[in-house]
């Protein structure tokens, strides 16, 4: 992964050059932003860097030749040997650290899964954490980074580097951490081996203790601009201008999900679908059907009913802004969009507040292993009342 090859972010990058030139690059970081930001691809391309034998200019002379003497030092080489290995995430070095599920009663490490990890990241790397659930065959089950895993970063970085330079281990979903994981590796973020550099990425780094927190230098990442992401998108995907911008515009900062509203992916349309639903059988008060309405959310797991409780809130703000009616400040695709010509009045001063709340008090439920069931009935029972204060 170069710096090229991420999206934006121009000021992140030029800031982590400019800690490497000066011999002051922090030995824990964190780097915060919503899900395609670029905040992970940052960090596998700000690796790669750390890793690279060639990008000095005159490290490199008696290996590939005087031409090597006037490469460029503001990204990776891509032809040392550090570089090949680290462009297929598979750098001795390079230690990947990711949630995972147990498969069995015994330890689970993250090199268990790091075979499914490498070729999701390496196809896309600013895949989602939904994609990794389906990657890794997780199903119902949630995603930890265990505590057992501590204890294999702290002895894979006692080692000496493989091919002496520095040792980088990267943190993806650093907020899925366990406590007991987060506290064991407090002492090796403070004081890491020689030339050892952790780099936390986070969505939810409130989520992240404290202590952790406080022993990393933070670097937040912005949403991108949708200038960016449509030129991206163009680049990349070969997708028309047009259509880009729609999509950049629709994705609220995020390339991860341009990309995902260019697919029109299954799942977003059932979310769709369901959301559509649920809002006319509150109106119609059909309570029989909104109960097989909860059974059939609540036989999706865990996981998925929180991503389909983010697209719910997602869709009231959108049509709580549509009643303003100023496209610019309109986020959804055409489906969306059609539907809120209709249901967007709905959606008012009165009643946002409530139903975002109770959204926030459903999903607060569902993460503390509430019955599925018997919350999502009872949230459907209070849009009846909601939904009609109009």
């Amino acid at each position: 992964m170069q710096f090229s090859d991420v999206v934006g972010q121009d000021l992140i990058k030029q800031r982590l050059l400019a800690d490497y030139r000066s011999g002051r690059v922090p030995h824990a970081l964190l780097f915060c932003g919503k899900e395609g930001s670029g905040a992970w691809p940052m960090a596998l391309a700000f690796a790669q860097y750390l890793l690279c034998t060639g990008k000095d200019p005159m490290a490199d002379v008696g290996m590939f030749g005087p031409a090597a003497a006037t490469a460029p030092l503001d990204h990776a080489c891509g032809r040392c040997p550090s570089c090949l290995m680290a462009g297929k995430l598979q750098h001795p070095d390079l230690h990947l650290v990711f949630p995972i599920y147990k498969k069995q009663s015994k330890p689970t490490y993250c090199d268990d899964f790091v075979a499914e990890f490498r070729d999701l990241m390496l196809a896309d790397p600013y895949a989602s954490y939904a994609d990794w659930l389906r990657a890794s065959g997780a199903q119902n089950q949630q995603l930890v980074i265990y505590v057992e895993e501590s204890d294999a970063i702290t002895r894979k970085l006692s080692l000496k580097a493989s091919q002496g330079g520095y040792k980088v281990c990267l943190i993806w979903q650093a907020d899925k951490m366990h406590e007991a994981c987060a506290n064991k590796l407090l002492k090796l973020l403070e004081e890491p081996p020689a030339q050892t550099v952790f780099i936390l990425v986070s969505e939810r780094p409130e989520h992240i203790l404290q202590t952790i927190r406080s022993r990393t230098q933070r670097i937040d990442f912005p949403p991108l601009a949708e200038g960016e992401m449509a030129q991206a998108l163009v680049q990349r995907n070969g997708i028309g201008h047009d259509v880009a911008l729609r999509l950049a515009h629709n994705a609220e900062g995020s390339f991860t999900q341009a990309l995902r509203n260019g697919q029109q992916d299954e799942e977003q349309q059932l979310y769709f679908e369901l959301f559509v639903s649920l809002m006319r059988l509150s109106y119609a008060r059909k309570v029989k059907e909104m109960r097989q309405w909860s059974e059939q959310v609540a036989a999706f797991g865990r996981e998925p009913q929180k991503a389909f409780l983010n697209y719910c809130q997602r869709m009231v703000r959108e049509n709580f802004v549509y009643n303003f009616r100023r496209p610019a400040m309109s986020y959804m695709s055409d489906a969306e969009a059609q539907f809120a010509l209709k249901f967007a009045p709905y959606i008012n001063e009165r009643n946002v507040v409530g139903i975002m709340n109770e959204l926030s008090l459903l999903q607060r439920d569902i993460e503390q292993n509430a019955n599925a069931k018997i919350a999502l009935f009872d949230f459907a029972l209070k849009m009846i009342v909601l939904i009609k204060d109009r």
